[in-house]
């Protein structure tokens, strides 16, 4: 991340590494935080990852990669997690461990319902099991516009 993105916000997002792939996590380090939501639409999004950001920047545990994990844990509310290179003070951390397959979906936010489903047949399709599922939104919605891409990876722990 020590080039500054064409946005000066969200780094242009490569699909390929995240497309269809088996990927493993050993004590993944993250910020943990969550969002206050009305039937699934978060509604402090913008305010919740502004104040991480400026606390990540501000502590220097900006990770080599942008992460971003969304847990939707009911109609209400939603954890959110945040790869960091380091702790942070103060924060409540996380550390997530597994195996996930991966798959990178294009589109509207409004379609999130029905590629989870589909997440979920490809799951079964590999013989696997799903666990939990996460969502990868890759740039905020201005840079997505920019870049005229709203990719969204799904990661499914198996």
């Amino acid at each position: 991340m020590n080039e500054q993105p064409e946005t000066g916000c969200c780094p242009r997002f490569n699909p390929e590494p995240w497309e269809e792939k088996e990927i493993s996590f050993q004590n993944k380090l993250f910020l943990k935080d969550r969002i206050r939501c009305f039937f699934h639409i978060p509604l402090n999004m913008n305010q919740v990852m502004l104040r991480n950001m400026q606390l990540i920047l501000s502590s220097g545990a900006v990770p080599p990669e942008p992460l971003m994990l969304y847990d939707a844990k009911s109609s209400w509310k939603a954890d959110v997690y945040i790869a960091v290179g380091k702790e942070i003070a103060g924060a409540e951390m996380a550390r997530v461990s597994g195996d996930f397959l991966t798959k990178v979906f294009e589109g509207p936010y409004k379609n999130c319902g029905r590629w989870a489903e589909e997440m979920k047949k490809y799951v079964i399709s590999k013989g696997r099991q799903l666990e939990k599922l996460y969502f990868f939104y890759t740039t905020c919605p201005k840079c997505a516009k920019f870049y005229g891409k709203n990719y969204i990876v799904m990661l499914a722990k198996v």
